[in-house]
């Protein structure tokens, strides 16, 4: 999962057109299956892959977006959900054919605001024409790059393009905790282990703050919710506590309020969530009215328990805090939603299994409409009344 936090690329076109060739030929591997028949990759092949200048970042070769049949279009449909998940799309095109598949695939990026570029492939064959160049300038304001696979031409204007159109925002270096805390400071992490966290380990929002903690030159405490009270009466004041948001109310009681207080999961959903806008719909679990229905929005798979935090325990503290007749339904990894104006609310989990880009095209939906949307962490907190106290941490940053 740590390549989430890379910078995808997607790369897409007709079939035969060359994807998988320059997918190939970007990382210097045979990744990608290539063959001269037609449709030959049915699902999206995810490739890591360091560009000079960018750092890591996650090529994906898709399925033809002309693809035909019953099957051919469920290839489509995969393709054109990468388009929720990556942050640059490159549209390859051969034989100066630019018509409705691939015009069609733009108003689509557009619409997701996914910035692309355009690379005539096959060139060796034929090169592209110089009608097709203006007509792509003047309608989409870019310029198409002649290039060759075969011919093995040189992949650094290509290189080039990539850079200038991705957005600085997705290989910038992001810190969970930067602006938070200061080098030298104590930060305790508090990890409860019930049936819920995996055998044997950490979950990656723990794991991942651990690392954070260590990359701003802090120290870094780790306990289980049962030890802390131990930790404060007998060790420095730490800067910082971040806990696992289930046991809010336990945690709340125990930390004075001189000690900054947040969680996991709304760290997480400030590192790749729409904060601001979870910030704003949270207190909306207070207008909450009989008959409403509240949309669980999960970032991953998974057996549900009886400690289930978005399928149980959320749920059931909502009941009990709005005394309302609320219904309740989920929604888990990338399933699409249907009818998002159904629903008075909607609360997304931390997003540790997913991508900013997907977190955001999956939350626009309601925001668009104006539907409050929420986070775990901050909906745990509000209705343990702690709401400004968890988001005191990130004033002013």
């Amino acid at each position: 999962m740590a390549k989430d936090l890379k910078p995808h690329i997607g790369i897409f076109g007709r079939r035969n057109c060359g994807k998988s060739s320059l997918i190939n030929r970007l990382t210097g591997q045979p990744v990608a299956i290539v063959s001269d028949t037609a449709g030959t990759t049915t699902d999206p092949v995810k490739k890591s892959i360091e560009i000079f200048g960018i750092g890591p970042c996650v090529l994906i070769d898709t399925a033809g977006i002309d693809d035909e049949g019953q099957l051919g279009q469920q290839r489509v449909e995969q393709t054109l959900k990468v388009l929720n998940e990556i942050d640059c799309a490159i549209l390859v095109i051969t034989e100066n054919r630019f018509d409705e598949p691939e015009k069609s695939l733009i108003q689509r990026m557009k619409d997701l605001a996914v910035p692309f570029l355009i690379v005539h492939n096959k060139s060796d064959i034929t090169p592209l024409d110089g009608s097709l160049s203006q007509a792509l300038k003047q309608d989409y304001d870019t310029e198409a790059l002649d290039f060759s696979v075969a011919q093995g031409d040189d992949i650094a204007p290509l290189v080039a393009l990539i850079k200038k159109t991705i957005p600085e925002s997705a290989y910038q270096k992001v810190s969970l905790l930067g602006g938070i805390i200061s080098p030298d400071e104590v930060v305790v992490l508090v990890c409860p282990v019930d049936s819920e966290a995996p055998e044997g380990r950490l979950i990656l929002p723990q794991v991942m703050a651990i690392r954070d903690v260590l990359d701003n030159e802090c120290i870094c405490v780790v306990l289980k919710e049962t030890h802390l009270q131990h930790y404060l009466d007998t060790m420095p004041q730490p800067a910082l506590i971040v806990t696992d948001s289930q046991v809010f109310g336990y945690v709340a009681k125990i930390v004075p309020p001189s000690i900054p207080l947040t969680s996991f999961s709304i760290v997480m959903a400030r590192l790749r969530g729409d904060f601001d806008n979870y910030v704003k719909g949270t207190p909306h679990l207070s207008q909450l009215k009989d008959g409403d229905t509240v949309l669980l929005l999960e970032s991953c798979t998974h057996h549900s328990t009886c400690e289930d935090i978005g399928r149980v325990k959320l749920p059931r503290m909502i009941l009990k805090y709005t005394g309302k007749d609320i219904h309740f339904e989920y929604v888990a990894g990338l399933s699409p939603i249907e009818h998002p104006e159904r629903y008075a609310m909607a609360i997304q989990c931390g997003g540790c299994m997913s991508t900013r880009k997907q977190l955001l095209n999956r939350t626009n939906l309601f925001v668009h409409q104006g539907i409050p949307i929420s986070n775990y962490g901050m909906a745990l907190a509000y209705m343990n009344g702690i709401f400004q106290r968890v988001m005191e941490p990130f004033a002013e940053r």
